[in-house]
């Protein structure tokens, strides 16, 4: 077996794509996702798994519904399992997402910006 670290930044220059995840890791049940955002996202929320965002690069924003939390480089954020959420970067933004296997990107919402499931690079 050839043992070697995952990094992050030959991982981020494979894709351009926003709100597109990329799986890098899985532990157990759990993918490692890296994405970039810029712009709005949907409304959604996932009914059964909150959702971790770790910004790299960038800052950004998630709206709920009663307020919104501000993310620059080297924080993250856990959104619960059902709270209503929107990401937003006004700029590119390079984040990892924490969240368990088959988790949809735009959760029980649909639409144009869903995302291709079970993506490695």
């Amino acid at each position: 077996m050839k043992y070697s670290p995952i990094n992050f930044k030959e991982k981020f220059t494979k894709f351009s794509e926003c709100f597109s995840p990329k799986i890098i890791a899985r532990m157990n049940d759990v993918h490692f996702k890296l994405g970039k955002f810029q712009g709005n996202f949907v409304w959604h929320s996932h009914e059964d798994t909150d959702e971790v965002f770790i910004v790299f690069e960038g800052t950004m924003r998630i709206d709920f519904r009663d307020g919104s939390v501000d993310l620059k480089a080297g924080e993250m954020f856990v959104v619960p399992k059902s709270v209503h959420h929107k990401p937003f970067a006004e700029k590119e933004c390079k984040i990892m997402l924490v969240e368990p296997a088959g988790t949809i990107n735009t959760g029980n919402s649909g639409g144009d910006l869903t995302a291709e499931d079970n993506v490695w690079i």
